[in-house]
C-alpha cells in the first residue's frame, strides 16, 4: 500500500501571495475549514477546530515543522482522526509538507503527504483514501482563495 500522497495545482496568484494565504493562521483556516486561534510558529503545536459542517467536532492539532518563505511549509498531524469516541494522540502523524514555485505569475503549488505506513494498519486505507480525495478539495480552496 502506498505511504504517500501527492498533489499539485497551478494558482494565478504570486507566490508571495500563496505564501500568506499558506502560512498566516487565519487565511489558512478560511480556505482549509479551521478556526484557529494563534499564528503558526515552528516548533509548536497549532491548534483550533474545524469549521467543515459535518466535521465541527474535529479538533486540529497539527505541529508546524518547517516555514521556509517563500517555498516551503510543513507541518504533522493526525490524518482522518474524526471519531469523537477516538483518542488518536498516541498515534503516529502524517507528515504535510508544501511546495511552491512560481513562473510568470503562475505559482505552482504541491503537497506531498507521508507516513501512513506507520498508522494502526485498521486505520491505513481510511486515511489515504479520504486524504487523498481531501486534498483535491483543498488545492481548490486555496486556489480560489489566493485568486481573489
Amino acid at each position: 500500500m502506498s505511504n504517500t500522497i501527492e498533489k499539485s495545482i497551478e494558482i494565478k496568484a504570486s507566490r508571495s501571495r500563496v505564501w500568506q494565504a499558506l502560512t498566516d493562521h487565519q487565511e489558512f483556516g478560511t480556505w482549509f475549514g479551521i478556526d484557529i486561534k494563534a499564528p503558526f510558529v515552528v516548533g509548536e503545536v497549532s491548534r483550533g477546530m474545524m469549521t467543515i459542517e459535518g466535521f465541527t467536532h474535529v479538533p486540529w492539532n497539527s505541529t508546524i515543522k518547517a516555514m521556509e518563505e517563500p517555498g516551503y511549509f510543513a507541518y504533522t498531524w493526525h490524518p482522518y482522526a474524526v471519531d469523537p469516541e477516538v483518542d488518536y494522540s498516541g498515534e503516529p502523524e502524517t507528515l504535510v509538507e508544501f511546495w511552491l514555485e512560481e513562473t510568470s505569475g503562475t505559482t505552482s503549488v504541491k503537497v506531498r503527504e507521508t507516513g501512513f505506513d506507520n498508522l494502526p494498519l485498521h486505520r491505513i486505507a481510511d486515511a489515504l483514501r479520504a486524504n487523498t480525495h481531501g486534498w483535491e478539495h483543498q488545492l481548490e480552496n486555496i486556489k480560489k482563495h489566493a485568486e481573489t
